[in-house]
């Protein structure tokens, strides 16, 4: 296959930040030719009419999208993937709406808000974009709202036992030294970890957690990742920011509860090929979302690749896999067409028909929380096990989860019945079976969604119904039906439903025995 690597152009005298994508470049580079691939390498400017006739000259099978900004100015960002989309050219990671999302840190933080994610309160110097009471005193971060490798950022960015108007009235004196409009964040005082996520045949895997530990700083310096302990090898704060992987048995809870949020945005934001999330965990334990990082670096010295070490992944297996999930470009005149359950991933891309030597590398065994769309021969037990162990379903509803399985299993797409699988550490720890309703244009029943105990309330249930939802839409669903108990046991199945987005559209009482109603809730896409 025929790759180029798209990034931006950078001078000599670039900031080290800048010159960082050059590395990226060389490493994903390297990592290409082994696999069978043929590469060239295209440095982007302001200049799209000229990249434009690049392409059309020297068309490629699929571009490496490695553009972090152009011309220094990150918020320009998406630029390039959206022209990539209008040309049709596929190219990896994830689309041109996900990283302009994502860029822009306040509209990242309303889609955390309105999907009920945590992510801190926030002022901007723009009142309709505020989101915490106007004389709220506490500490607030500034940061910049497009640019990422906190630049900008260092010690004098933190404003104490400030109210959110006078910090909306400080923000035009930072924007300047924070590369343009910056925004201020509620400071989160605790600890901070990096979630990475990486696609592969069967969904976005985990990446090992890893933590910042802010090494011997005073007591009166404020414990931040800014620009100097990113990028000045020579500084106090780069020296004294570590990285580490090993966490006690004690965070088990709190590492699988900001997992499944890092999944969540995966799927909210339709995140492709590979990502990052970044927490803060305030002193109750309670992990807090900052931002969502849709194009991290990929350097061989980053953070991202020290995920993959952990992980056992080689270098040349990530971009490989990357590749892979490329999201397929269909021309206007030929409608994209649903891909099978077997192929679909939950960035809702589809794998390539035929295996190239980029799709052959074998994903390596490690512990990951995974989607899968098509059932095995063990899946209707393994069902009919979950649904029992939910104590909320008597054996004959039991014995009609493990059939409907089984008729998927027979009939394939002919049963009407799709699923959606989650798996973590090998094991099923939550489905959810849905379908068309018969004689309907666009309207789908949602016939069971449940989680295993050991991971209710953690938001399990959130990331399969996003997920469904999302296979739904793929599939041209426009309403979802979903029918529950009115007995006070499915009191929080209702509230969840209400939670996600559904209204109860009819109550018919003692439908399913007296004093046994059925509620059905409806949700709109």
């Amino acid at each position: 296959m025929q790759i180029t690597i798209l990034h931006q152009a950078v001078s000599a005298d670039a900031a080290p930040d800048e010159q960082d994508v050059l590395q990226q470049v060389a490493a994903v580079r390297q990592a290409l030719l082994p696999l069978g691939h043929r590469v060239s390498t295209i440095p982007c400017t302001l200049d799209l009419a000229a990249l434009d006739r690049q392409l059309q000259q020297h068309p490629p099978d699929l571009v490496f999208n490695l553009v972090e900004s152009l011309a220094g100015a990150g918020r320009l960002i998406h630029l390039p993937p959206f022209l990539l989309d209008a040309r049709h050219i596929p190219y990896t990671g994830c689309s041109a709406e996900a990283i302009y999302l994502t860029s822009h840190k306040l509209l990242a933080k309303e889609k955390l808000r309105a999907a009920a994610l945590p992510t801190p309160a926030w002022v901007s110097a723009t009142p309709s974009c505020q989101a915490t009471a106007p004389d709220a005193s506490r500490t607030w971060l500034v940061k910049s709202l497009w640019e990422h490798a906190s630049l900008g950022m260092d010690d004098g960015c933190l404003l104490n036992n400030t109210s959110a108007q006078d910090v909306a009235e400080q923000l035009p004196a930072f924007a300047q030294r924070m590369g343009g409009a910056c925004f201020a964040e509620a400071y989160i005082h605790g600890r901070e970890f990096n979630l990475g996520l990486l696609a592969g045949p069967t969904g976005p895997q985990l990446l090992p957690p890893a933590e910042i530990v802010f090494d011997s700083f005073p007591k009166d310096k404020p414990h931040i990742v800014g620009y100097q302990a990113k990028w000045a090898t020579d500084s106090f704060e780069y020296q004294h920011t570590n990285r580490r992987f090993a966490c006690d048995a004690s965070d088990d809870a709190l590492l699988a509860t900001m997992g499944g949020l890092a999944l969540q945005c995966w799927a909210l934001f339709g995140l492709a090929g590979y990502a990052r999330v970044d927490f803060r965990v305030d002193a109750q334990g309670h992990p807090w979302i900052l931002e969502v990082n849709a194009n991290p670096c990929i350097s061989p010295d980053a953070g991202f690749a020290a995920m993959l070490t952990q992980a056992g992944i080689s270098y040349e297996q990530a971009v490989a896999r990357i590749v892979a999930d490329t999201r397929p470009q269909v021309a206007p005149s030929q409608p994209a067409p649903f891909p099978t359950p077997a192929a679909r991933t939950t960035a809702g891309t589809s794998a390539p028909a035929t295996p190239t030597p980029a799709t052959a590398t074998p994903a390596p065994a490690t512990p990951a929380t995974t989607f899968r769309y098509e059932l095995t021969a063990q899946d209707p037990d393994a069902i009919a096990a979950l649904v029992a162990a939910t104590g909320f379903f008597h054996d004959d509803e039991v014995l009609i989860a493990k059939e409907l399985a089984q008729e998927r299993l027979h009939k394939g797409g002919a049963s009407g019945y799709e699923f959606v699988m989650v798996e973590q550490h090998g094991r099923l720890v939550g489905y959810s079976c849905f379908g068309p309703i018969p004689c309907t244009a666009t309207s789908f029943d949602l016939y069971w969604i449940a989680v295993h105990p050991d991971l209710q309330g953690q938001g399990m249930g959130r990331i399969l119904q996003t997920e469904t939802e999302r296979c739904i839409r793929t599939m041209g669903g426009t309403r979802v039906y979903a029918e529950t108990s009115s007995r006070p046991q499915y009191a929080s199945t209702r509230a969840f439903y209400e939670r996600t987005g559904y209204h109860l559209a009819e109550m018919l009482a003692d439908f399913y025995a007296p004093g046994d109603g059925r509620a059905t809730f409806l949700k709109v896409l």
